[in-house]
């Protein structure tokens, strides 16, 4: 049974020992990179900690370059819990050697021991995603991948709140390293004892053949990824959203020290901030989708992303340099609070953008091939961070621009990133248009949409309101709805562009088109045989009362050739809305209302052979029942 709600999924077994599995290895990860690189940073000049923190950025990620496309054939060879187990035992044995690296004081055996976290975390990323459309139904991917985002960035932030305390406590005659070796060993050996409580899931391709070479076998990956361009741009807009985060992470512990002059203290206040809001945001996703994949969030994402990181940049270029500032001591300067918005901002957005791709990722991807198209995914995101690492040397190191400077950089090019993205796929913009509709102008309810199959071919058959009742439909409904729509409507400014975008089937009176009359059906005919949902207003024209005008027969001419289930569906509310004919044609008078509760109610499927035109209309009437 589907949860009700994302919360409900921490009782299963099919997603607790998981959660608890990943959210533990991320935890033991950061308080071993925190710790690190907060000693660095101040114990070094600025130029000697500005390169050794992008090298152990660096460091860190490489793995995921080098090895995740051998990791992601695995997952899909064999079975990912027991593959869960195994590196889980090696994170106990990298752990031991990270405790000796930190009381041998070596900075090079630290680096060592970050470099093989990353190769562990390159080896669990591919089982990560994975599994998880496994184990949950396509309804709750979206509030799975939202809680593992939160328990990643809420495990960031206690590694980056331990390691950071601890790493102040390291000197002579205190104890934050035995505090830091017991953190290490307990979080690790726990983790293991939690994976062994993950149930298994069977591998999709048990006699896959493993590519030992990791270059062609990104290659073909991605080859194969780009023959679905959502799954392949929603790859490239995951890997963008990690390089940004590295920037932005990477270089707190030097903005803190070298711009807003503040101590260890304010380094953990600043990185706790941006996982708060990573967390939030991941966790809003699931109550603004409604459970689906709402692509409509990431440009949402995008754009706040951009001005939140331009503000960042502006609000630390004019900061007034304080002198090793406590946490009060910060708070107390002019421009601390806007910094903390910033980073809470980014946080926030970046939940609404990164949650739904890595949902479009896992639900587009064909299941054979899913762990190595979130290998793949792994490979560019490691690139995008190792790029990352090296603008950072570039910028700040090479051609000494400051820190602000950079993240100004950062934010200009997410705008030309997202640009680009949805260029490629307009699906984001559209869907962006969409969601943005139905959470202005329009509350939206929903009733019996339950009763609209899953999969295959079917015809939902709706009274005709406004010339948004495609929108309003497809933002309610969690399949992709193709419609079948007035020519006229079709070709509306602005409304055209989500039409095409959603492959749309204009049509109109075979007297006034014979040729595009013919051409509709047959689009249609297609369309049904490829099993696609698609949607017919068959009164053929807005009402112009209120009142559900009679049904025309062309439903029933494409049931003749097509004989599919129809789906009775009913618009309440919208009726003299902005959209609407009421008192005059939409557009030319005052609207009597500028927002709008409205209810999509559907009703249970009827068969080709009973779905008469003059059924479906009493049908649709008796569901929208008094409310045009």
């Amino acid at each position: 049974m589907a949860a009700k709600n994302q919360f409900q999924l921490l009782k299963t077994r099919r997603f607790l020992p998981f959660f608890i599995t990943q959210f533990l290895g991320a935890f033991n990860d950061n308080v071993f990179k925190n710790a690190l690189v907060v000693m660095i940073a101040f114990r070094l000049s600025q130029n000697e900690a500005n390169a050794l923190i992008n090298l152990a950025a660096g460091l860190f990620i490489l793995p995921f370059f080098l090895f995740s496309p051998f990791a992601g054939q695995l997952a899909d060879k064999y079975d990912k819990g027991r593959l869960i187990r195994v590196i889980k035992l090696a994170e106990i044995i990298i752990c031991i050697l990270a405790i000796i690296a930190l009381f041998s004081g070596s900075t090079p055996m630290s680096l060592l021991v970050l470099f093989l976290l990353g190769v562990q975390s390159s080896f669990f990323g591919p089982v990560k995603y994975a599994i998880l459309p496994q184990h949950l139904d396509s309804s709750e991917l979206v509030g799975g991948n939202a809680q593992v985002e939160m328990g990643t960035f809420v495990a960031i932030l206690l590694g980056t709140i331990f390691g950071g305390l601890l790493a102040g406590q390291t000197g002579e005659g205190e104890y934050g390293l035995y505090w830091i070796a017991a953190i290490l060993m307990l979080a690790s050996t726990a983790g293991y004892l939690a994976s062994r409580q993950i149930p298994a899931a069977q591998p999709p391709a048990p006699d896959l053949r493993i590519n030992f070479n990791s270059f062609s076998q990104t290659g073909r990956v991605l080859r194969l990824a780009a023959q679905k361009p959502a799954v392949f741009y929603a790859i490239i807009g995951i890997s963008w959203f990690w390089l940004q985060g590295s920037a932005y992470l990477t270089q707190v512990p030097s903005f803190t020290k070298n711009v807003l002059g503040g101590s260890e203290m304010v380094v953990t206040l600043l990185l706790c901030t941006f996982t708060i809001g990573i967390a939030t945001g991941s966790l809003l996703c699931e109550h603004f989708s409604g459970g689906r994949i709402e692509l409509g969030l990431v440009p949402v994402g995008a754009i706040g992303l951009t001005l939140a990181g331009i503000d960042l940049a502006w609000t630390g270029s004019s900061f007034q340099l304080l002198k090793d500032a406590s946490i009060m001591d910060y708070w107390a300067a002019s421009g601390s609070l806007r910094i903390l918005v910033d980073l809470v901002l980014i946080g926030i957005f970046g939940g609404f953008y990164i949650v739904p791709l890595y949902a479009l990722m896992q639900d587009r991807s064909d299941k054979t091939l899913r762990a190595r198209i979130v290998s793949a995914n792994n490979v560019l995101n490691a690139l995008f961070m190792v790029i990352a690492a090296l603008l950072g040397i570039l910028f700040l190191n090479i051609l000494k621009v400051s820190i602000p400077g950079f993240f100004l950089v950062i934010a200009l090019m997410n705008a030309a990133v997202a640009i680009f993205v949805f260029n490629r796929v307009p699906e984001f913009a559209m869907r962006f248009l969409v969601w943005l509709l139905s959470h202005t102008m329009y509350r939206v309810k929903h009733k019996g949409l339950e009763a609209i199959p899953e999969e295959g071919a079917a015809i939902i058959a709706c009274n005709h309101v406004s010339y948004v009742d495609a929108l309003l439909l497809a933002g309610a409904v969690r399949r992709p709805i193709r419609f079948i729509m007035y020519k006229p409507i079709y070709e509306i400014p602005v409304l055209n562009f989500i039409f095409r975008t959603s492959r749309a089937i204009p049509i109109c009176g075979k007297s006034q088109d014979p040729e595009g009359y013919t051409r509709a059906f047959a689009e249609i005919e297609q369309a049904l045989a490829d099993g696609d949902l698609l949607c017919i207003f068959p009164e053929g024209q807005l009402t112009g009362n209120g009142e559900i005008q009679p049904f025309k027969a062309g439903i029933e001419k494409i049931l003749q050739k097509n004989p599919v289930p129809v789906i009775p569906m009913a618009l309440r509310g919208l009726w003299g809305s902005f959209f609407s004919h009421k008192d005059g044609h939409a557009f030319t008078t005052l609207p009597r209302r500028f927002w709008s509760r409205v209810c999509v109610v559907a009703g249970e499927p009827i068969p080709a052979g009973k779905a008469a035109a003059a059924d479906l209309q009493q049908e649709v009437r008796e569901l929208r029942g008094a409310h045009p």
